[in-house]
């Protein structure tokens, strides 16, 4: 167990290097005085295809009808709103500490808002049950190989078992969004270290054997590795050394963008099972209560107007506490030590902790839920078992698109697929899950039944 006097003497990471403001292939990039990089970095978010698709991808409630339920996107703006706050808050106290020069608590804000927008941008189809259906899909074929599965190299096959949204919003963002190839959307090196929760590839996790936060899934592939070893080191972000190869402590702000996503999947999770009928008003009034810290102005409301009140009341103190939990911890997360999450370490840990279980005994296997869940998981295996086809017709060819026949050009034509850079087994993979990752909710179902014939 490290003393504080034995963390004080452990290398810190550095405001100067974490907040590094130069893009990802672009080193002729000047910032403009009139438009800062991080509002440069929102705009790209913003703007791109992959943010616009989660307006059609599930947060919690798939292929609901009701208007006022979260998805993707909503959820994704939502945290970012609650991120700005969070990075605005302990960017004015690390000026006031003189950590960061004065007017940086912009830039803190700025970077932690950019990387939430962008934090589900990765997530496929149906939520996190649809990256279980990938991952499944993928185990299967792997436990009798054929085909271009017998041409995966065994250290490799977990990016694909374990299918992890976190990973492959990395890819997007700094790989095939926008400059595809050539650095993605070429955000600021800080807004990508904000991003990367899990700075772990997944072979190299397989090895790490210290319990750590930020080594719980992996949060890039082999594909990415060398961008992330290269920004990593920009950053000045603690490396750290595992049988397989390399990994790093997390970037301070991961953990502001953690807070932001936590407080708002479990606070707003519970708010949407009210409106979904899942759970009775006095249910979530009697869960939010403890976390708004206040009931007034209860009296001669609504029940909705109620629950939306406790909501924002609840926000607003979760985001005081993990501001605290921030400041409290501050040795251990620039040392690399801290290894909890914001709202675990907070005042609100308990009443967070009780949504947790709530969610899950009565909003995560709800009926229709779960029926859904179910016909998802077959949607997307219908998917990949049309679309997969393809891939190995195109290593027969020499991984020449043009040199493809008969139905297989037309299937390429009617899916808009993508198979530029795809020129081994490796890259054919990560291109198939590039593509069925990407599909919202409901063209996903589209998909299904035309390359099943249903």
């Amino acid at each position: 167990m490290l003393t504080f006097e034995m963390k004080l003497e452990m290398a810190l990471m550095e405001w100067s290097k974490l907040l590094n403001g130069s893009r990802l292939n672009e080193a002729d990039y000047e910032e403009q005085p009139h438009r800062p990089s991080y509002v440069r970095d929102l705009d790209r978010i913003v703007f791109s295809a992959p943010f616009r698709r989660l307006a059609n991808k599930t947060q919690v409630h798939p292929l609901h009808d009701h208007d006022h339920i979260h998805h993707r996107l909503i959820h994704s703006v939502e945290t970012g709103s609650v991120g700005r706050s969070l990075g605005m808050q302990i960017g004015h106290w690390l000026e006031q500490n003189g950590q960061i020069p004065s007017g940086g608590k912009h830039t803190v804000s700025g970077v932690v808002q950019s990387a939430c927008l962008a934090h589900d941008i990765g997530n496929p189809p149906f939520g996190h049950s649809g990256e279980a259906a990938i991952g499944s899909w993928f185990q299967e074929r792997f436990i009798t190989p054929s085909g271009l599965f017998t041409e995966m190299d065994k250290i490799l096959r977990s990016e694909f078992e374990e299918f992890e949204g976190n990973a492959q919003g990395f890819r997007i963002i700094a790989n095939t969004e926008m400059y595809r190839g050539a650095g993605g959307m070429r955000l600021t090196k800080s807004v990508l270290g904000a991003f990367s929760k899990y700075p772990v590839s997944a072979h190299v996790k397989a090895s790490v054997d210290e319990n750590y936060c930020g080594t719980k899934k992996f949060g890039f592939f082999m594909s990415e590795a060398p961008v992330f070893t290269s920004v990593a080191a920009d950053l000045g972000l603690i490396e750290q050394k595992a049988k397989s190869g390399s990994w790093w402590r997390r970037h301070p702000l991961v953990f502001l963008v953690e807070a932001a996503d936590d407080i708002c999947y479990n606070i707003l999770d519970i708010e949407d099972a009210c409106t979904a009928g899942d759970l009775s008003f006095e249910t979530v009034k009697g869960a939010l209560a403890p976390i708004a810290g206040s009931n007034t102005f209860l009296d001669g409301k609504s029940e909705e107007e109620q629950v939306s009140y406790l909501r924002a009341k609840g926000i607003g103190t979760a985001i005081d506490a993990c501001v605290e939990a921030f400041k409290e911890n501050y040795q251990d997360i620039m040392s690399g030590t801290f290894t909890s999450s914001l709202i675990e370490s907070s005042t609100k840990a308990q009443d967070f902790q009780n949504l947790k279980d709530m969610a899950r005994r009565q909003i995560f296997k709800a009926k229709r839920k779960t029926e859904l869940e179910v016909s998802g998981r077959n949607v997307l295996h219908r998917v990949l078992t049309g679309v997969y086809p393809i891939y190995e017709a195109l290593g027969k060819v020499g991984w020449d698109a043009e040199r493809l026949q008969g139905y297989n050009p037309q299937l390429v034509r009617a899916l808009g697929l993508e198979l530029r850079g795809v020129t081994d087994a490796y890259s054919a993979l990560h291109s198939l899950t590039d593509y069925v990752s990407g599909m919202t909710d409901r063209y996903t179902v589209k998909i299904a039944r035309m390359v099943s014939g249903t």
